[in-house]
């Protein structure tokens, strides 16, 4: 008889990079897009003020990850993170954190966010007091609550109108003090390609949603929905730079974010009708984020330094 197998405990990662994971690095650039897109339309007009943009950018950042830490405790204390859940390693659900450190952690991120946001109050009035106190209490309802947001569907809605126009919108007009409706349709790009980020994890765990009763958009209305989903949300932010064009006729230049997303579409569009395995879409989510980051960053390039 041969020995019997016997499972070899992992040592946990260190403190730093259990925080550091925690944070969700690849899903922070939903939150860095924006404020890059924001602050390329304020350039172009004349209107870039660069430590505004630092600060909203810090912002941004905090309450991103605030949220992400939020999303980590609340989903543990609900249950909807077990073992057999197919994506990154949530640092509550591993024993990683004990909750009470993970609920004071997105507190603590929090706060640092509204720091950041009282300079930001203080050049922008009421308007960011308001956007920043809805981004925070929002991105608590997000899976805080009795019926919390990515719990029952409304998750999408949520991040395509605060990681699009809010994010974009807010971010030029605290350097601009001035709402542009282009700002706002701008913020469109960036909100459906988080839309399509969030639609990637949801499909990925349509399975172990159904079974926790999380009833995302994916478990509702099944795969094929949130498959179209996806390819639509890159469909429309490819169209936003065309768009704008409405406003900027000088600015063509500027199709060629478009071509790059509809290239992103086409490339991640056979992976996500394809694959075998729900794990394999970890990958597509990777490339989601790193498109969101390259989307933004290509935005800014052609429009501050292209002539036309």
């Amino acid at each position: 008889m041969g020995m019997p197998e016997t499972k070899i405990a992992q040592a946990p990662p260190s403190q730093l990079k259990i925080w550091w994971l925690a944070a969700r690095p690849k899903t922070l650039w939903a939150s860095v897009a924006p404020v890059l897109m924001g602050s390329a339309l304020a350039l172009g007009d004349g209107v870039f003020h660069g430590i505004t943009a630092l600060v909203t950018l810090l912002a941004a950042m905090a309450i991103q990850i605030g949220t992400n830490l939020a999303n980590d405790y609340f989903d543990y204390i609900k249950g909807a993170d077990t073992e057999d859940r197919l994506g990154p390693t949530r640092a509550t659900q591993a024993g990683w954190v004990t909750p009470a450190a993970m609920k004071r952690a997105f507190i603590l991120a929090f706060a640092v966010a509204f720091f950041f946001g009282l300079y930001l109050i203080y050049r922008g009035g009421w308007p960011i007091l308001a956007i920043g106190l809805a981004s925070i209490l929002f991105g608590i309802l997000y899976t805080a609550g009795p019926a919390p947001l990515g719990y029952t569907g409304w998750a999408d809605l949520f991040v395509l109108i605060f990681f699009g126009p809010v994010a974009v919108g807010g971010t030029y007009y605290v350097q601009a003090l001035e709402w542009r409706l282009p700002a706002l349709i701008a913020g469109l790009g960036p909100g459906f390609l988080s839309v399509a980020l969030l639609t990637i994890n949801n499909l990925r765990d349509v399975e172990t949603d159904a079974r926790s009763g999380k009833k995302t958009l994916a478990v509702r209305f099944g795969k094929q929905f949130a498959r179209m989903e996806f390819f639509l949300s890159f469909l429309i932010a490819a169209v936003i730079p065309v768009v704008l064009l409405l406003w900027y006729p000088h600015k063509v230049s500027v199709v060629v974010v478009s071509a790059f997303v509809l290239f992103r579409a086409f490339r991640l569009k056979r992976r996500v009708w394809t694959y075998a395995n729900p794990v394999e879409l970890n990958q597509v989510l990777e490339q989601t984020g790193k498109t969101i980051f390259l989307y933004s960053i290509l935005f800014f390039l052609v429009w501050v330094t292209l002539p036309v």
